[in-house]
Formats: structure tokens, C-alpha cells, sequence
């Protein structure tokens, strides 16, 4: 990783307040222009910012500021850091080696078959492939279509299963939701026409009213019944 300064503003801002260095000291060390470094002197520039101490942050030392200030053409250097950290490195395409370029097809037709709710960007980063090919293959317009078998790609080498897992598990997390199944319960646009119970055309028969005649006429032929078998 290359040494760079942290914070270059703030420290410039500190060395001007702090040092005797020279405007054209402090604006290489800290890869400004020297009127931008005059600025900050007049006030003109970096008035929201506070200095940085590039001492306390190891970055410069006393005796550096010393020799600076002693000679006008000393150019300052930064100290060496006590740890380094790893450049980050950006992620490019998946390398996939030649002896198993030619297996891709055969992956890319098992994940096809096997998953497919994987996007194309997905299954390009799994086994490395365009997504033409992967749309070739969805079509069955691959020129060798008809000699591809499925095979899983982790066990080709084409990834590992974790990668496989954690694409899967995307994929599901962003996928719409599955319909429920059995019945369900119908729209109220279907079900605000349909009459109340009692509110139909004829009323409950418990509460239709009652007809005198017909029971007096009962009442009177369960009483003759009554006499006959009393006789």
C-alpha cells in the first residue's frame, strides 16, 4: 500500500499554525498548491477544519519539523508506518482455468435447470460465463446444445458451495412472494353485493307470523285424539 498522507487539509492547517515551515514546505508535503496553503494563513481557506497533528499520528516527526524549518529547501517526508495495511484489491471476472472453460456450458445448464430463480448476473459470477451465453443456453440456440449435460458446478470446480448458497439465498430474499395456497378470502368488491342473512326476499320461519287458525285447528284435533283413546 503507498504511504500517503491522511487528512492533508487538516494538517496543513496545523503545520501553519504550529511551525515555521514555508508555504511551499507544507503544500508538498501535504500535495496542495502553495496558494492554497497561503489561504489557509490569511484565514481565507479551510476555516471549518481543525488541524491534525501529523506528529501525534505518526506521520511526521520532531525532528523532520526541525530540519524543515532549519533549511527552507528541505523537503519534508513522511515517517513509516508502524502498520501497513493490504491493498484492497477490485473484484474483476472470475478466472476459470482452461481445462475447465469447456465444463461452463454443462454448469451453466445444471443451475439453469436446478435454480432458476438465479439471475444472469448471478450465474455469471459463479462460473465466470457472458450473459449471452447464459440466454443461448436458456434458448437452446447453443451450437452444442444438444451434447450439454447438467452438472453441478461445485463439483466441477467452478465455485465453491457457499458461493452457490449465498447467490441462492439473494435470490430468494428478493424474489416476489408465492401465492398462498387453499381458500382464501374473496375480494370485498365480490362480496359487498351479497345480501345479509335476513335481509333475503322471505324471513326466517321462526319469524313469520304465526297463523291463528291453523293452530286452534291443531290444537282442537290433538284433543278429539285424546278423547277416542280415553274411551
Amino acid at each position: 500500500m503507498a504511504n500517503t498522507l491522511l487528512m492533508p487539509k487538516a494538517t496543513a492547517v496545523w503545520l501553519v499554525d504550529n511551525t515555521a515551515l514555508t508555504f511551499e514546505q507544507i503544500a508538498e508535503f501535504c500535495k496542495l498548491h502553495p496558494l492554497e496553503v497561503s489561504a489557509i494563513a490569511d484565514g481565507d481557506a479551510a476555516q471549518g477544519i481543525k488541524g491534525m497533528d501529523p506528529v501525534m499520528t505518526g506521520q511526521l516527526t520532531r525532528d523532520e519539523i526541525a530540519r524543515g524549518e532549519a533549511n527552507p529547501n528541505h523537503q519534508l517526508k513522511l515517517s513509516e508506518p508502524k502498520v501497513r495495511v493490504p491493498e484492497t484489491k477490485r473484484k474483476g471476472p472470475r478466472y476459470t482455468p482452461l481445462s475447465k472453460r469447456q465444463d461452463r456450458p454443462n454448469a451453466i445448464l445444471w443451475l439453469v435447470r436446478n435454480h432458476p430463480e438465479l439471475k444472469d448476473a448471478q450465474i455469471s459470477r459463479l462460473v465466470g460465463t457472458t450473459k449471452s451465453t447464459i440466454e443461448q443456453i436458456r434458448n437452446r440456440t447453443h451450437w452444442n446444445s444438444a451434447n450439454l449435460v447438467p452438472m453441478d458446478p461445485v463439483t466441477l470446480g467452478l465455485c465453491s458451495q457457499i458461493d452457490l448458497d449465498l447467490e441462492v439465498q439473494r435470490a430468494e430474499r428478493y424474489a416476489p412472494p408465492a401465492a398462498p395456497a387453499g381458500d382464501t378470502l374473496l375480494p370485498a368488491s365480490e362480496t359487498e353485493g351479497l345480501p345479509v342473512e335476513g335481509e333475503r326476499g322471505e324471513a326466517p320461519e321462526e319469524e313469520k307470523e304465526l297463523d291463528a287458525d291453523a293452530v286452534f285447528a291443531k290444537l282442537s284435533s290433538l284433543k278429539s285424539s285424546d278423547e277416542e283413546k280415553e274411551e
